[in-house]
């Protein structure tokens, strides 16, 4: 009986500690619905009392009901269709390029010194300014907006990879030359994985910022996807839809970055980190 009990402890335990996550993860998300609750109750308040003028800001049950329609006749699953896919081609390339850029920089003095002072130039030129280029280089059809997207998700994963690969203890790099690594094994096997945390962080902000490229993108003589929702809204002066479009981009870009942050603490779960207070 007792070696019964030995047995099946471990896994009442396995199964406290998933419940306890999960209503964690609950009291977290009811927590964070409060603010937004309230604000839409008082912003559907004063709409319906005249303060907010409806051909402004319209009442938030008019931008569902707009969101609604658009589901009903399939429109707003082809814009929010394109648009990640936009954003998932993007994101990827800016990833892969900063990977890569970033981590020779980061370990090689030499590089740094060679290519940082140009992409530190080129982090500070706003998006639009890439815009004309891009199309004179691509036209208007997909890649440009793919590219404009990846230019945006690289700066800020390029930064936290140089930034991660230079805060690595250098007790870690001595033991890699200790087993005589070569450098592409030092940096595969030691340095980019002491460098995920800063990693991680730099994934978030460049899909962040991967969002608020899209906007950019869709503007370059767009017919589809959330940005051209906002154009289109502004020409026909539709203001239920343009913040219909700011809406779908909220709950888009926090439901990715959800994903992200949930993908970093599974990666990072080894981490000995503070307990908060409540």
């Amino acid at each position: 009986m007792s070696m019964k009990a030995t047995v099946a402890s471990p896994k009442i335990e396995e199964k406290r500690k998933k419940n306890l996550q999960w209503s964690t993860k609950a009291r977290n998300a009811a927590l964070g619905s409060i603010v937004p609750i309230i604000l839409m109750i008082a912003w559907e308040y004063l709409s319906g009392t005249g303060v907010f003028p409806p051909h402004l800001l319209p009442a938030p049950s008019i931008i569902f009901q707009s969101l609604l329609n658009m589901a009903v006749d399939g429109s707003l699953w082809g814009h929010t269709g394109i648009t990640l896919y936009r954003l998932f081609i993007g994101f990827l390339i800016g990833t892969a390029a900063a990977v890569v850029v970033g981590a020779g920089v980061g370990y090689f003095a030499k590089a740094e010194s060679l290519f940082d002072p140009l992409i530190q130039a080129f982090r500070s030129i706003p998006s639009l300014a890439w815009v004309p280029l891009f199309i004179l280089w691509m036209g208007i059809g997909e890649p440009s907006k793919v590219v404009l997207i990846a230019v945006g998700v690289f700066f800020p994963v390029y930064l936290n990879i140089v930034s991660g690969i230079q805060g690595v203890d250098r007790k870690l790099i001595e033991v890699g030359k200790i087993y005589n690594f070569s450098s592409l094994k030092l940096i595969k096997r030691i340095i980019l994985p002491a460098a995920l945390p800063s990693f991680l962080v730099g994934l978030r902000s460049g899909l962040g910022l991967g969002w608020m490229f899209v906007v950019a993108a869709e503007l370059m003589g767009a017919s589809t996807g959330i940005g051209y929702l906002l154009v289109y809204g502004q020409n026909t002066y539709s203001p239920e839809l343009i913040i219909s479009s700011i809406v779908l981009f909220a709950i888009l870009g926090k439901i990715t970055d959800s994903i992200l942050k949930g993908l970093e603490s599974k990666a990072l779960h080894w981490q000995d980190t503070i307990e908060r207070k409540a």
